[in-house]
């Protein structure tokens, strides 16, 4: 559904995207991650078509960003972090004005109310809405038009984190549901949960592309923590020869109470990778 093909954008001298080539599958949930000012928002707005590249290549849908832009954007809906909805109006009027824009039937706007949980609250004010609450009747805005590919930009940002979780899991079912997802979070452990594979963005460039298994396995530290009979506690390296001779030598002599494996995570991973944490 995305191809990205040494894909550049670069302002004056600065180089906000630098080459960085990736695919997304149909109904795949995509992770870039990176530090603010890495590119990832650049990346959007190029795979969006609203800036076209500096050079390189981008399709949606298999239609070109720079040539194709009508083609694209039918097809395509974008989730940004700025919560801009019609505060006076309610959660159903904003869904209204927006089906109208898209020529959609007006029978969608009760079918998105209940698709994002707000039936409910449909006649309220949205400046009446939590965090939460707005940020599900962006999604649904979102999907007015019943994209293909669905963009977005850290979409859990400021929320608590019972809203927070209502939002992975309706980004969870659009995926199943076929809807491609292409999403920028800060949160590692957000990204681990939803994504089918991750893009981790440094100074522009890709540095790595995986699933976050594999990335983990790769690239983090497999430890585990050993308690023994004196309740002190140490920490192990799977892979040390060392290690493994001492764990055994508390098992042989019966010291071992308990022992919890420590997968590395995505936090470890990108720190090894872009040098500093998000």
């Amino acid at each position: 559904m995305i191809a990205a093909e040494a894909l550049t954008k670069h302002y004056g001298t600065v180089k906000a995207v630098d080459g960085i080539s990736f695919t997304v599958a149909r109904g795949e949930i995509f992770s870039l991650l990176g530090h603010n000012g890495a590119g990832k928002t650049t990346t959007i707005r190029m795979l969006t078509c609203r800036i076209k590249p500096s050079s390189g290549s981008a399709r949606v849908g298999g239609f070109s960003c720079a040539a194709q832009p009508e083609r694209i954007k039918p097809r395509i809906n974008l989730v940004s972090q700025d919560q801009n909805l019609y505060e006076r109006m309610s959660g159903r009027d904003n869904l209204a004005f927006f089906a109208s824009l898209y020529g959609a039937p007006a029978t969608r706007v009760a079918e998105l109310m209940r698709l994002v949980s707000m039936a409910d609250v449909a006649g309220r004010k949205v400046k009446t809405y939590s965090g939460g609450m707005k940020q599900r009747l962006l999604i649904a805005r979102a999907l007015v038009n019943q994209p293909e590919v669905l963009f977005l930009d850290e979409p859990t940002a400021g929320l608590d984190p019972a809203s927070a979780k209502e939002v992975r899991t309706l980004i969870k079912d659009l995926s199943r549901a076929g809807t491609t997802v292409f999403l920028t979070t800060h949160y590692m452990e957000e990204a681990d949960q939803l994504s089918d594979r991750v893009a981790f963005l440094a100074h522009g460039k890709i540095v790595a592309l995986d699933t976050p298994r594999e990335l983990k396995l790769r690239y983090g530290q497999r430890t585990a923590k050993v308690l023994l009979e004196d309740r002190s506690e140490t920490t192990i390296a799977l892979g040390s020869i060392d290690d493994a001779a001492r764990m055994a030598a508390w098992m042989r002599d019966g010291k071992v109470l308990t022992v919890h494996s420590q997968e590395g995570t995505l936090e470890d991973v990108f720190i090894a990778l872009a040098g500093r944490a998000l």
